[in-house]
């Protein structure tokens, strides 16, 4: 037997039955005929700021959906689905506005048009605009409107230690999940309008570019980067190493953004801070560490004084083939992944080897499926096939392990799939979006994703939908929006004061 096998053999079922996960997922909101949506977030959604499972990311336009943490994935699944019927039938009858069901764009305005998302006269919720205003200011706001699903995920007994060896382990093995899930090969050209890229032209060029064997543009260098974070030396070989990194990318001043000023000479704000990163939220990764935050409190300081609670998955692109994003193969697919990752050694890392995660990453993105990719594996060159065929391999007894503590999950199916993907690079979602694309009239990338999403829209508005469930959900927006009220009339220093004392390196420590 091998050490994975006895570690999966000595892993209590009650403990893998414990395993819990839950999905963010953002989506912009795009008008009936196509384009961005410009319109306020709408009020009957409830308020962005205090809804537990509705507000915006980036922009007024990117809904982010957010469902509570379940031992099921099938309950996970299911209060997604409820809270997409509960936006889209709001959405339907304030005018008829879809989800977008792609992570790159649709047609955008010009950048300075795309709408910050707003959330109240509070401090915190001012803060939070103040915060997109510096990302605009920093990466442009183009950028920001690309979306994504982040996975969250915990297992019972973890240790801050052994969840830091399950990231040293994801970040060494993401390509597998670009490869099986990346879903952005194409995208609309107005994203990378006045920008250097390598791209190609599908059909005239006009409707869409794309890279032949691309899994993720998104999770590639035109995707959601950042240039200035390249400097971040941020190690995974332990919380303290960890938070010690983060900290001083939130301290330490960095000129360029010294330049932009944190007011304008009108007396606006342009960022909430002059370093590397204004919070830590801006720190990009394809997974990280988490903790659940008390109001007010500083995501690191939470981090540090009580470790870390689950990880959070970043790089899932959003699937267009499918209603909300994700299907339950692929939920299955990720917690399998994790747990190899989780049991599987995990040396400490090294600045050769996260220089190789991120070269191995962007790789995947850009050529992932082109036939005898070569990756990077400690110094050798390695065919991206042969490893992740390994990986899976080594995942067949852990799919067997939850099979047997969750009966009738099927997690040996999803991993049959995976299998197949890795066989067949065609039944990869990247694949069968190019294919989609080549097979209509204009190869269009907004064309094929507007059909998407209506047909999306038209499948969850279809479904059951009771007066009991659209009665819960009007109470929690009308809940959200009294909660604003009250912070908003909780505020008692000047905000500038405020801010200061939120921003305040103190306010990092445990």
């Amino acid at each position: 037997m091998s050490t994975l096998q006895q570690r999966i053999a000595a892993l209590p079922a009650e403990r893998l039955a414990g395993m819990r996960r839950g999905i963010e997922k953002e989506g912009l909101r795009v008008l009936p005929a196509g384009g961005l949506a410009l319109t306020p977030h709408p009020l009957a959604l409830g308020s962005a700021l205090t809804h537990p499972c509705i507000t915006t990311d980036y922009s007024e336009s990117q809904i982010e959906l957010i469902t509570g943490a379940h031992v099921g994935v099938e309950d996970c699944l299911d209060e997604l689905t409820q809270i997409h019927q509960y936006v889209l039938r709001t959405l339907r009858d304030a005018g008829g506005e879809m989800l977008w069901v792609s992570s790159m764009p649709c047609g955008l305005p010009t950048d300075e048009t795309i709408p910050i998302g707003r959330y109240g006269n509070s401090h915190i919720g001012r803060a939070k605009s103040i915060y997109r205003m510096g990302l605009a200011h920093r990466y442009g706001r183009r950028m920001q409107t690309i979306s994504g699903i982040h996975y969250n995920w915990s297992l019972p007994g973890v240790t801050s230690e052994e969840y830091f060896a399950l990231i040293r382990n994801f970040r060494r093995h993401a390509f597998v999940l670009l490869y099986l899930f990346g879903a952005s090969p194409a995208l609309c050209p107005c994203f990378v309008q006045g920008r250097t890229h390598g791209l190609q032209p599908m059909g005239d060029g006009r409707e869409a570019l794309y890279l032949p064997h691309a899994t993720s543009l998104r999770m590639g260098r035109l995707g959601y980067q950042s240039d200035a974070q390249a400097s971040l030396n941020v190690s995974y070989n332990g919380l303290s190493g960890y938070a010690d990194s983060l900290h001083e990318a939130l301290t330490r001043p960095y000129p360029a953004y010294e330049a932009i000023g944190i007011r304008n000479i009108g007396g606006d704000y342009n960022q909430l801070g002059t370093s590397l990163l204004q919070i830590e939220n801006e720190f990009y990764g394809t997974i990280r560490p988490k903790r659940t935050v008390r109001r007010g409190e500083r995501p690191l300081h939470a981090l540090r004084e009580r470790g870390v609670e689950y990880v959070e998955v970043r790089l899932m692109d959003l699937d267009p083939f499918e209603s909300v994003g994700i299907t339950a193969a692929t939920m299955r697919l990720l917690d399998v992944f994790l747990l190899h990752c989780l049991l599987t050694d995990s040396p400490p890392d090294t600045p050769q080897e996260i220089a190789e995660c991120k070269h191995n990453q962007h790789q995947t993105a850009e050529r992932g499926r082109e036939p005898g990719l070569l990756l990077q594996r400690r110094g050798q060159s390695v065919a991206l096939a042969d490893w992740a065929a390994q990986v899976l391999d080594e995942c067949a007894p852990i799919a067997a392990a939850l099979d047997q503590a969750q009966p009738g999950q099927d997690y040996a199916a999803a991993l049959r799939q995976a299998r197949a993907v890795l066989a067949d690079s065609a039944l990869a979602p990247s694949a069968r979006v190019l294919a989609a694309m080549q097979a209509q009239p204009g190869c269009g990338f907004e064309a094929f994703s507007f059909a998407q999403s209506a047909k999306a829209r038209d499948r969850l508005l279809a479904l059951p939908w009771s007066a009991r469930q659209q009665a819960h959900y009007e109470a929690l927006a009308a809940r959200s929006l009294a909660e604003q009220k009250d912070i908003e009339a909780q505020d008692q220093l000047p905000f500038e004061e405020w801010r200061q004392q939120y921003m305040d390196p103190r306010q990092l420590q445990a």
